[in-house]
């Protein structure tokens, strides 16, 4: 059984680079541990661990134990720390002044205690693997097998800055982007053996992706419209721009008198009588009012106060006919 465990510091919502190494063990380990490496309360952020787990739940991540907190395991470091016989190991502090172990020796002794078989974890540890074989030779124990990731790295190449757009899972779900998408995207960079340049724009047309591929109904409670409204959302680039389809198909717009009557009296006698209409029937009145002259922009503001948006044939098919032709006379009059 492979046992890998994801071990990340309670400093808020994860960097899309600790959310690839999540990802990397919960496909690779068959158990996986949620340790949060907390022993230094400087670096602790108040809400972070409810961040993490937040990010986590919400990307489809699970974990067959934890959290564990290292912050509660400060006595069996020390008693590590005294099988050792020293407070320093091969120049690496182990406890602090203040007796808190610092991150060499927790990592090592928490990998013992919950059999870790595989440690997957990004290319910025790589240098800390010598010494980690060392304390547990130290310790008596079979080191797991190390694997080094490459890192998501900015545009330029730089190191990615939290503050950057879309740098962390908090700020991917703020703009609309679907977990699945957010979760394909990191699966499709696997374990990468070299460090890669962030991608937002492939991150993007996933997003669109994912949203085509959604049921009605699935779209409808990611956007938080009724199920009439959902196939005006069918060209949203991301759930915020599908939720804000449907506020502003849900809201009348505000009142505005049509510079083009002609076309509204003209969509009123295509509309007919039908209390619904499906794609065809829309696209027909639609081609029907264009053929005569009608002014489709003109009836796209009085149906959404907008003079852009999702198609219209979309807007005729989700608004109920007696919601349509009260906007249409309100424009009229």
């Amino acid at each position: 059984m492979v046992r890998v465990r994801f071990a990340p510091s309670p400093t808020g919502s994860l960097h899309v680079g600790n959310a690839l190494s999540a990802i990397v063990n919960r496909c690779a380990g068959d158990w996986m541990l949620l340790r949060i490496d907390d022993p230094d309360p400087s670096r602790n952020v108040p809400g972070g661990e409810a961040a993490i787990l937040e990010d986590l739940r919400w990307l489809g991540i699970d974990w067959e134990e934890g959290p564990v907190r290292q912050s509660g395991r400060q006595g069996r470091y020390r008693e590590a720390a005294e099988q050792i016989g020293t407070d320093r190991f091969d120049g690496a502090t182990l406890l602090r002044e203040d007796g808190t172990a610092t991150y060499h020796l927790a990592s090592v002794v928490d990998d013992v205690d919950f059999g870790i078989t595989h440690v997957y974890r990004g290319n910025d540890h790589r240098s800390n693997e010598p010494l980690h074989r060392r304390l547990h030779e130290a310790l008596g124990t079979l080191p797991p097998e190390y694997v080094h990731h490459g890192l998501i790295l900015g545009e330029d190449g730089k190191k990615l800055s939290k503050r950057a757009a879309g740098a962390t899972v908090a700020s991917l779900r703020d703009l609309g982007l679907p977990a699945a998408a957010v979760r394909s995207y990191l699966e499709e960079l696997g374990i990468p053996r070299h460090d890669v340049h962030y991608d937002l724009s492939r991150l993007r047309r996933l997003a669109v992706e994912t949203i085509g591929a959604l049921s009605d109904e699935e779209l409808g409670a990611a956007a938080e419209v009724p199920l009439t409204l959902v196939p005006a959302l069918r060209g949203a680039r991301d759930l915020n721009e599908a939720r804000e389809i449907g506020r502003s198909l849900a809201r009348p717009p505000e009142p505005e008198e049509s510079e083009h009557p002609e076309t509204l009296v003209r969509f009123r006698e295509l509309r007919g009588d039908a209390p619904i209409l499906d794609q065809a029937g829309a696209k027909e009145i639609l081609r029907e009012l264009k053929a005569v002259g009608g002014n489709l922009k003109a009836l796209r503001r009085a149906l959404t106060g907008s003079d852009r948006g999702p198609e219209l044939w979309t807007v005729l098919v989700a608004l109920p006919r007696e919601e349509t032709m009260r906007r249409i006379d309100a424009a009229s009059s």
